[in-house]
């Protein structure tokens, strides 16, 4: 099943490929329509949208999960249900798909609760209890994004169709449209945790780590970018972009600081995720949508690989996932090491890996667009932050001493989790420059001052310096010289969000809802409707009964009576 899944997928990979590079060379765009039901003047249409962008975007994720689903053959040996895991990682690429090619608000939501639905399953997978408050957490925040998705469609009833490219021009102009604009934005957000959603994309580690490297490169936490990339027209130059611009910085800078703080290594790598989402979001709310969207692809292919590595490690340390435990592993896994390095490199930016390419145009057109100081420290120190956690990582990783005390078990022989990574090692190298070829065809040149051109080396520079003395910092002297122990929990807690999000909202809304349960639903509700209707047709039911299967009795107990008040009444006149 591993493998036929993998075959097929990866060849649907280069199919896709095959149709973006045909769609992008001769500017075209394809819409189907497809009629399931029509009845007098109602009619179900089923809309599908192919274009450039939905052909890169399918074609990424299937090669993707084509390698996620090979490299699960050997991660997932031992499970016992590995056909069932297949199937839930199969069905959230289909949801995926769904929502990539989908013009109409209510295909969207099919895949949109697609994604909700099997993230929960795959996050639970480990039944425990850490893992079901992560996939409660992961669902009610994605829920908000549900409803939201559902309340636009109920609003877009007034223009006759879900179509929502045939409107995009119409509704900007349209004030009422509002509504759409920041419903459509805070679903947007949910899905990709940006602040104040953020606290449930750390929490969905409990997942398997192949389904933590499909979720966090290219399907679920991307989808709320891609929706508002399609949506972009729309969101254009309105004040709601300007709030995410500031949203997504500060959730940028926000990751950055707190992955400095953690230990456990999938929450690094799932903090690293959320910063690469701010600065998607941030650059798609400057009206680049192009720009966020290659992003969005460079990121896809170094993030997965990150994770796949970060996968073969926690299984060689028996499962354990502190850094602190970890060390000098390049010694033993060099392979391994070797493409943690290079995907950890290409996150940071360094030049002519792949996310040089994105992230360097990125921050470039920051400096060129008109604004405030504000948002250009949050760029650049978000920037240095990268290098800083990821210089921490790998000086825990490869170059500090190994700390595990227990047995160990340290091989670089896994052939099929290596061909895996390889696969995907080889497009980091070269995906970024690939795709800059493909997608920007037209040569543009940005000029400016050579110290803000090179302001990227300096900040990543000084990021990797301060990565370096912290990985040689006792925590005890960091908490006690430079941060106070109050100051460095609130950094390292997300600025307090996890707590906000569980027992701020969701305790509060799902102990509002138990009480409505109780004393509507099970209360007063159930005594005037359902449960004493029945109570009152079952005391009628067994009176009526009593005289029917009594009737005789009853008939010559009467007889008698009516005798003996006849008989009383003749003798008393």
């Amino acid at each position: 099943m591993c493998f036929i899944s993998f075959f097929f997928l990866f060849i649907f990979s280069m199919l896709f490929f095959m149709f973006f590079n045909f769609f992008i060379m001769n500017n075209m765009i394809y819409m189907l329509e497809w009629e399931i039901i029509s009845f007098n003047s109602f009619s179900i249409v089923m809309s599908v949208l192919l274009d450039w962008m939905s052909f890169l975007f399918m074609s990424f994720v299937c090669l993707i999960s084509s390698v996620v689903i090979y490299y699960s053959k050997s991660y997932m040996s031992s499970e016992n249900n590995l056909m069932r895991f297949i199937i839930l990682v199969l069905l959230f690429v289909f949801s995926m798909m769904m929502l990539i090619i989908s013009p109409n608000l209510i295909s969207i939501l099919l895949g949109w609760d697609g994604l909700g639905l099997v993230s929960y399953c795959l996050v639970i997978y480990y039944q425990n209890l850490k893992s079901y408050n992560a996939g409660m957490l992961t669902a009610l925040s994605n829920r908000i994004g549900d409803v939201l998705i559902l309340m636009s469609i109920a609003w877009m009833m007034n223009y006759g169709s879900w179509n929502y490219l045939f409107y995009l021009i119409f509704m900007k102009n349209d004030y009422c449209m509002n509504y759409i604009m920041i419903l459509i934005m805070i679903a947007g957000m949910t899905k990709s945790a940006q602040i104040p959603f953020s606290s449930w994309l750390p929490a969905a580690m409990a997942a398997p780590t192949p389904v933590s490297a499909l979720v966090h490169s290219s399907t679920l936490v991307t989808a709320g970018v891609y929706l508002l990339i399609r949506f972009n027209d729309l969101l254009i130059d309105t004040i709601f972009f300007k709030f995410l611009l500031i949203l997504s910085g500060l959730t940028m800078f926000m990751a950055g600081l707190t992955a400095n703080y953690e230990f456990d290594l999938k929450k690094i790598i799932a903090l690293s995720t959320l910063s690469q989402l701010g600065l998607m979001m941030s650059i798609l709310s400057m009206g680049l949508p192009n720009l966020a969207f290659f992003h969005l692809l460079t990121h896809a292919m170094f993030k997965a690989l990150l994770f796949m590595c970060a996968g073969v490690m926690i299984h060689m340390m028996m499962d354990n996932q502190d850094i602190r435990f970890m060390g000098g592993l390049s010694n033993y896994i060099p392979l391994s090491s070797l493409c943690m390095n290079i995907s950890n490199l290409s996150l940071c930016g360094i030049p002519f890996l792949s996310g040089f390419y994105s992230k360097d145009l990125i921050l470039e057109m920051v400096i060129m667009s008109n604004l405030n100081l504000m948002i250009f420290f949050l760029y650049y120190i978000s920037t240095g932050l990268t290098m800083f956690y990821t210089i921490r990582l790998i000086f825990y990783m490869m170059i500090n001493d190994f700390n595990l005390i227990s047995i160990y078990n340290l091989y670089d022989e896994d052939y099929i989790m290596l061909k895996s990574m390889f696969i995907l090692l080889f497009m980091s190298l070269i995906s970024g420059s690939l795709l800059m070829w493909l997608i920007f065809s037209n040569p543009s040149f940005t000029y400016m001052p050579l110290n803000l051109k090179l302001m990227v080396i300096y900040v990543t520079i000084m990021g990797g310096f301060l990565g370096y003395f912290m990985s040689n910092m006792k925590i005890y002297f960091m908490s006690k010289f430079i941060l106070t122990y109050k100051f460095s929990s609130f950094l390292s807690l997300m600025w307090f969000m996890p707590n906000l999000s569980t027992y701020g909202l969701n305790y509060y809304f799902l102990n509002l809802g138990l009480n409505l349960l109780k004393n509507v639903d099970m209360g007063w509700s159930e005594m005037y409707s359902g449960q004493g209707l029945k109570m009152i047709i079952k005391n009628y039911s067994v009176f009526y009964q009593f005289y029917y299967l009594n009737n005789f009795k009853i008939y010559l107990f009467s007889f008698i009576m009516w005798m003996m008040i006849f008989f009383m009444l003749l003798i008393l006149n």
